[in-house]
């Protein structure tokens, strides 16, 4: 047996089912088999995802016909009654992946088990003898096989069927969903292998699938074909595209670059494959081009929600410090890719920044994007949102990406099934272990237990209402009989306030944002409690970022704020709002997680207002009179909840510029 099947048999040991198993790296992913969310937060939006959001899919998918399509394929009438997208195969498939993590929390023989098998038996006979599937290439009366590499997305939707094949056989062994996807695969290897066509598909995300298959599978040749794919990324095998190479990273080799660029889920969708090449090979070159694109992206291209992407025409990342609010695409997909990069990331290197990443995201992207119902979605994310929009109706898909409101389903409807198979593996992200301890990465109501090395269990409690409140307690319930370390991620966002850590002795100590730590024996029974500061605070924006000069935000522990017409008196609109940010912002009364700062409101324009709006500096344009007033702002991930509302996060000062120093 080689190393390759050594490690496999050594990841399916210790946890059976984990999105995503890295043979090595800084730290062991922690499976939904060991990590249960208990309450809180998380615990209802996974609970409202399995309830709700599978089964709306699932029914938006019958009603616009992209699983009739499997259908109509093996029926011969797929040139005439195809539906949906060139890749609507693929939410079929995020359907499935979604399904299989669900049910793995579910325990064995669930309703969900019935519907994967059901939907299986739709897509298992659509499959070619040689392994190729797809609904909207290859058959009489279509464009032939891989005739469109730019724009046809066949190798993108075998990455999804892949993950999804890959989650049923981790969650419930190998069944005929994972068949389907190993066929696929292996003609893949066979179409797409040295000798055969050398190039690549216009959206990346066959290459992490094919990755986390070799994984499971200890089969090399499904990794030698990622690594194919990724080094063949950047040499121009594709069409110029109107958008430019960039659009599809095809203008630069993975190696070279130094910024993501182009379409961003394209772009983190490849990088996230380039990180596990890098680690399953240990190409540390490689890993490291791709931390240099992640730390310039960050700092330069990212927005304060942790969304990425300004473009709306091509759904890209803008130049350096282009971040305009009112334009934002930041895309829910991105959002779910970033989050997919950041675990790689700290997988890998172990370092808290790539978790703090994560934590901005979930709670301020993945997390805005559903209704509370579960039912409807955001698929671009604003961040100003200027007139109060329309309710989309109930019974149509939404043609615009960029809609006013949630809507039930889109034309191009990628972004609900990625939320659902975000949340359905949601737990696989808390928390991580190595030889010397457990790391809790983010904060939610949870059990865990698992083993270290030398098969020493343990097993924690998690207990905190974060992110309404900042302490999260830790109890030990079983421990081995000799120190270990147990880590706690202190967030980046704790910067000049002080976070305290209790240990069981009562040991009180102020920790840094980074990592605290606590090494002893410990016993059943002992408490760590690590208290955050979760008092809202002003927000400035680096003075490049010139969209949003003389503004300021409110953030309050991970999440950030937005102020909502509904919460404004006599009709005013969030564009009326001016905030005084010599007033410390303070927790609104109750306990809905609000927070109310100073400032004014200025007063209405009117419809007959026609005056020029510009002037010379010793004349300015006159503004409306303004009236002193308390102010309400809600997190951003609830914003529009509450039906049409105009709404904006960063908020206008009535004094003097306050953008921070660059």
């Amino acid at each position: 047996m080689n190393r390759r099947h050594e490690l496999v048999r050594e990841n399916t040991a210790r946890s059976l089912v984990l999105p995503v198993a890295p043979a090595r790296g800084r730290l062991r992913p922690l499976g939904l088999d060991e990590v249960t969310i208990t309450g809180g937060f998380w615990a209802r939006r996974r609970r409202i995802n399995a309830t709700a959001t599978l089964d709306h899919c699932r029914d938006w998918m019958e009603r616009v016909g992209w699983i009739g399509n499997f259908r109509a394929a093996v029926e011969g009438r797929i040139h005439r009654d195809r539906r949906g997208r060139e890749f609507a195969d693929s939410d079929v498939y995020k359907l499935l992946e979604a399904m299989a993590w669900a049910a793995a929390g579910q325990g064995p023989d669930t309703s969900l088990d019935a519907e994967i098998a059901a939907l299986t038996e739709a897509i298992a006979p659509a499959q070619e003898p040689d392994g190729y599937l797809n609904t909207a290439f290859g058959r009489p009366g279509q464009q032939p096989r891989y005739s469109d590499l730019e724009w046809g997305h066949e190798l993108y939707c075998y990455g999804h069927l892949i993950q999804a094949g890959v989650a049923q056989a981790r969650a419930r062994g190998e069944g005929e969903l994972a068949k389907i996807a190993r066929r696929a695969a292996d003609h893949v290897c066979a179409t797409f292998g040295r000798g055969g066509i050398e190039r690549v598909c216009g959206h990346p995300e066959i290459e992490p699938a094919l990755v986390e298959l070799a994984r499971l599978t200890g089969e090399q040749r499904y990794l030698d074909q990622a690594a194919l794919f990724v080094d063949r990324r950047g040499h121009r095998t594709l069409a110029d595209p109107e958008f430019g190479r960039a659009y599809y990273q095809d203008d630069l080799p993975v190696r070279e670059a130094t910024v993501f660029r182009g379409h961003a889920v394209r772009a983190l969708y490849l990088a996230s494959g380039a990180v596990d090449v890098a680690v399953e090979t240990g190409d540390d070159a490689l890993l490291a081009a791709v931390v240099r694109q992640w730390e310039r992206t960050v700092a330069r291209r990212t927005y304060l929600t942790g969304g990425m992407g300004s473009h709306h025409r091509d759904e890209s990342f803008g130049d350096d410090f282009v971040l305009p609010p009112d334009r934002a695409y930041s895309e829910t997909c991105a959002g779910v890719a970033s989050v997919m990069l950041s675990w790689r990331l700290l997988l890998a290197t172990g370092e808290p920044r790539f978790a703090d990443l994560a934590e901005r995201t979930l709670f301020n992207v993945v997390a805005a994007s559903p209704a509370e119902d579960g039912r409807a979605f955001f698929y671009a994310n604003t961040l100003h949102r200027r007139d109060r929009g329309t309710v989309p109706p109930a019974d149509a898909e939404s043609p615009r990406a960029e809609s006013s409101l949630r809507a039930p389903w889109f034309a191009v409807s990628c972004c609900p099934t990625n939320v659902a198979r975000t949340l359905a593996q949601l737990p696989a992200y808390l928390a991580t272990a190595d030889d010397h301890g457990v790391q809790l990465h983010q904060y939610a109501d949870a059990e865990m237990a698992t083993s270290l090395a030398g098969g020493h269990g343990v097993a924690l409690r998690i207990r905190t209402d974060y992110p309404s409140g900042g302490a999260v307690t830790v109890r030990i319930d079983r421990s081995p009989d000799h120190p270990w370390t147990l880590s706690l991620r202190v967030p980046s966002w704790t910067e000049g306030a002080a976070a305290w850590l209790v240990e069981p002795d009562g040991t009180r100590r102020s920790v840094p944002p980074g990592t605290a730590t606590v090494n002893r024996l410990f016993r059943p029974g002992d408490e760590i409690r690590l208290e955050l500061p979760m008092a809202p605070r002003w927000i400035g924006a680096d003075p490049r970022v010139d969209a949003v000069r003389g503004t300021v935000a409110v953030q309050r522990g991970p999440l950030v704020y937005c102020a909502e017409s509904v919460d404004l008196p006599d009709g005013h609109e969030a564009d009326a709002v001016r905030v005084d940010p010599s007033v410390e912002p303070k927790d609104g009364p109750g306990a809905d997680d609000t927070v109310v700062v100073a400032g004014e409101l200025a007063g209405h324009a009117g419809q007959g207002d026609t005056s020029w709006p510009y002037g010379p500096l010793d004349r300015p344009a006159t503004e409306p009179a303004a009236e002193r007033a308390e102010i309400v702002l809600v997190p951003y991930r609830s914003w529009a909840n509450r039906g049409p509302a105009t709404m904006r996060v960063w908020l206008p000062t009535a004094g003097p510029d306050t953008t921070a120093p660059s």
